[in-house]
């Protein structure tokens, strides 16, 4: 392997770091002992800057590239997500009946429900429609969670704690 840049990430294909060294889990350094990595990453990945640093957490994450909408080290995303109401579109679920009597106990294509007389609960025709008491209509769903990730091959992401100091010219 290529002497890496200090701060290079890569990605492995096995399940620990080589020497040199250390896995993308956002776990805390003491800046004494790396001054140069702290030279570079500072605390954009966390730590309080004074005793400590963090490297950068890809675990269960996707890298993208920095830019004016996204800041290095900013984070945002979820694996699960569950929808509130102003993340549904509009609509509504209404069920309508009619103060006319009932005509027939067999539901027409266009048949509703009526004024009840015995054995019959349908008006074949939808005239003189009255919208339903909310309390007719029951919700539906759970209020639950739903994935929310893309396809992904898990693999361990590495940065190196030794290597060349990067110049910027």
């Amino acid at each position: 392997m290529a002497e890496p840049f200090l701060a290079e990430t890569r990605i492995m294909s096995f399940n620990f770091a080589p020497k040199g060294w250390a896995m993308c889990n956002g776990q805390f350094l003491p800046i004494n002992q790396n001054q140069a990595l702290f030279s570079l990453l500072g605390t954009t990945f966390g730590g309080n800057g004074q005793t400590t640093f963090a490297l950068p957490n890809l675990r269960g994450r996707t890298p993208i590239h920095f830019n004016n909408s996204h800041t290095l080290g900013e984070k945002a995303g979820e694996e699960a997500h569950t929808l509130t109401i102003s993340e549904l579109p509009a609509h509504k679920h209404s069920l309508n009946n009619t103060n006319q009597a009932v005509s027939t106990n067999i539901p027409a294509a266009d048949g509703i429900l009526g004024n009840t007389a015995p054995n019959q609960i349908y008006n074949a025709s939808g005239q003189n429609l009255v919208a339903m008491s909310s309390a007719a209509i029951s919700s539906i769903g759970g209020s639950q969670a739903h994935l929310n990730m893309q396809p992904f091959l898990a693999l361990n992401f590495c940065i190196a704690l030794q290597g060349i100091f990067p110049s910027q010219t």
